[in-house]
């Protein structure tokens, strides 16, 4: 039996599942069944589930509510993270740009991570992000964007790596002036379960962190799921 994410040969026994023998691959961890029975679902039931996921609950949570077995709902924010794009509208380029660092982990609280986030001064929602460590080479892609802006000040709460790049007359270091960025730090924390700062919930792919928060954040833009699956 081969596993249908990588197609290794090697797999164990982990448990059941509807009735089933369940496997867990030895090289990429993914569980599957053999013979599985393909189930369809509506676009409003997906829906409703990704609204779920979007306002705090976990997936294993979901799964307990719609009796919808949880690797589905992960199967479908992958879907659609990969879907949804980052482009910035025109009309969305700042005058005073924020910038911030929210962390978190992924597998354990030994292996962390920062978010990096930016948003506009004098709007809601996060414009830009990026995902992994805390040096210059995370903030480098970020800066390949947000450096054609040509803002007139560039808020942080100066970390190191902002004045390998920013100019010193456009940067402003000031928390006080960064309250629309950790407003929103806050948002995502509340929004998404594996942000919580205290719960069972965490990351276990750094690729499902980043498909969850580019949805979360097309969530927050529209106040919808806007899309069809």
């Amino acid at each position: 039996m081969y596993c249908p994410q990588c197609k290794s040969p090697h797999n164990k026994k982990n448990g059941f599942r509807g009735g089933k023998q369940s496997y867990k691959c030895k090289n990429c961890g993914y569980q599957y069944v053999e013979n599985p029975i393909s189930r369809k679902y509506p676009v409003e039931v997906k829906r409703l589930c990704l609204k779920m996921y979007l306002n705090g609950m976990g997936f294993r949570a979901i799964a307990r509510v719609t009796d919808i077995d949880h690797t589905t709902i992960i199967n479908w924010v992958k879907e659609v993270g990969e879907s949804l794009s980052d482009e910035l509208q025109e009309d969305e380029i700042p005058e005073i740009t924020e910038i911030d660092e929210l962390q978190t982990f992924v597998g354990n609280k030994n292996n962390k991570l920062w978010i990096w986030t930016v948003v506009n001064h004098k709007q809601k929602g996060i414009l830009l992000g990026n995902i992994g460590d805390r040096s210059h080479e995370t903030f480098e892609p970020i800066w390949q964007v947000i450096k054609c802006w040509q803002s007139f000040w560039y808020v942080t709460d100066g970390w190191k790596v902002y004045p390998m790049y920013i100019e010193p007359e456009d940067h402003l270091v000031c928390k006080t002036y960064m309250t629309r960025v950790e407003g929103e730090n806050t948002r995502l924390r509340h929004y998404l379960a594996r942000l919580h700062r205290k719960t069972l919930c965490y990351s276990k792919s750094t690729l499902l962190l980043k498909y969850s928060i580019r949805l979360l954040l097309h969530y927050l833009r529209f106040d919808t799921v806007q899309f069809s699956l």
